[in-house]
């Protein structure tokens, strides 16, 4: 009987695999890269769960075809957030939520961005920075609202998700923020759309959120909330951190706004490409061999056009790495009216201003076979082989456990992962 391995597990894409993939740079260099450096419990977590995702590490199970009899074997998936293959049912289950919170009015897009002198501070204060940076774009676009002079004199609601990457996998931090066109007054009583063609302006935005960032900075500093370690040691210093401050308020800080989205749906297929991304998919991976890892980029300062970036095996974990996130942190978040405590009274006042039912529409419940035929197009319970027979799950494949944990610096065992 034919027994043919599945790129499964939960979370499956079921496209094409990608020749090359992060987890083959983990399981090929991981070893030397654990053993040349002492790396935090959080980045061994992630290489290890990235290394095992979809292999008999994590076990998995067969299912057998009810007209044909073939088998095929579906490993487990990490769903570790960090994982490029873990990401799609998470995704679509998400995306589904947002789109019955939808207002029929226009989207726009704005990205606030910190300056890079800010990220050897903000790498060793991941937390903390965050948490500012969050904290203080939000209350810019907030106070901006709050001011009659620019016509909406009420409370917006909006989105936002971190990234903390560029295309090149360097650390680039900032916000991509989806702001609803127009506020709910401060009584409740009144949704005042915004202009059509632009939100806030951003040079105005950008000082205002400039120095909403430092005096919230200060005050971190102030209260002990920051740590200096190794190389930013010096910055511990009353003197040499005031000079970082005056440094950065002398800099021009960066706040992007695009054109409004084309409708609410098109929201939802921006919102698909950045809420669940990971630093780097592996689609973007070309080659890996040789000590070295290549993969594309687009280079924005030139037209958008598709580069190749070839860096050291090792230059690529650590440029990955710096994107692990916090244990539990919410890279999405939102506010305003679309709040979690607001939300079910400020959104549907809203939506009652704006002439809908009050009541949000529950996203139907659906289950894995039905979101990955959605997805992918592939219908997970019909044989692959025969294309009649429905596939029945007949036996569960226990974990095969590591030799040794994550701590001890070694990789895994290099098992066959199904393909």
């Amino acid at each position: 009987m034919h027994r043919a391995p599945l790129s499964g597990g939960a979370g499956s894409s079921h496209k094409r695999r990608p020749r090359h993939e992060v987890a083959d740079v983990f399981r090929r260099y991981g070893d030397d890269y654990r053993r040349s450096r002492r790396l935090p419990f959080s980045h061994l977590k992630v290489m290890r769960a990235v290394e095992q995702c979809r292999t008999a590490v994590l076990g998995g199970h067969i299912e057998r075809c009810d007209a044909c009899g073939h088998e095929r074997v579906a490993y487990n998936s990490c769903r570790n957030r960090h994982c490029p293959k873990c990401q799609a049912l998470a995704k679509a289950a998400w995306l589904e939520a947002r789109r019955s919170e939808l207002l029929p009015v226009p989207y726009f897009h704005n990205v606030f961005t910190i300056p890079h002198e800010l990220n050897p501070l903000a790498l060793r204060n991941k937390k903390v920075v965050y948490d500012i940076l969050f904290a203080a774009a939000s209350e810019t676009l907030q106070t901006f609202a709050a001011d009659a002079k620019r016509g909406l004199d009420g409370r917006l609601g909006f989105t936002a998700v971190l990234h903390t990457w560029d295309q090149r996998l360097r650390l680039h931090l900032h916000l991509h923020y989806v702001i609803a066109g127009g506020a709910l007054s401060p009584d409740s009583k009144q949704w005042t759309n915004a202009r059509r063609n632009f939100l806030f302006p951003v040079k105005a935005l950008s000082k205002v959120f400039r120095g909403k960032f430092i005096s919230r900075l200060r005050t971190a500093f102030v209260a002990a909330e920051l740590t200096f370690p190794g190389r930013i040691a010096p910055r511990a210093t009353e003197k040499e951190f005031a000079q970082l401050l005056g440094r950065l308020r002398e800099k021009n800080w960066v706040v992007y706004s695009k054109a409004p989205f084309a409708g609410p749906e098109k929201v939802l297929d921006y919102l698909g490409r950045y809420t669940h991304r990971v630093a780097i998919a592996n689609h973007r991976i070309a080659d890996v061999g040789g000590e070295h890892v290549t993969f594309h980029y687009r280079d924005r300062a030139d037209g958008n056009r598709r580069k190749r970036c070839t860096v050291t095996a090792e230059e690529f974990i650590r440029r990955f790495l710096l994107h692990v996130l916090p244990k539990s942190y919410c890279r999405i978040r939102h506010f305003g009216f679309l709040a979690s405590r607001a939300k079910g009274r400020g959104l549907a006042r809203c939506r009652e201003l704006l002439g809908l039912p009050p009541e949000i529409p529950k996203p139907p419940e659906r289950s894995t076979g039905e979101r990955m035929l959605e997805l992918t197009g592939v219908d997970l319970t019909r044989c692959p082989c025969c294309q009649n027979g429905t596939m029945h799950l007949v036996a569960d494949l226990p974990p095969v456990h590591p030799v040794t944990s994550i701590s001890g610096g070694r990789a895994p065992p290099r098992v066959q992962e199904a393909s």
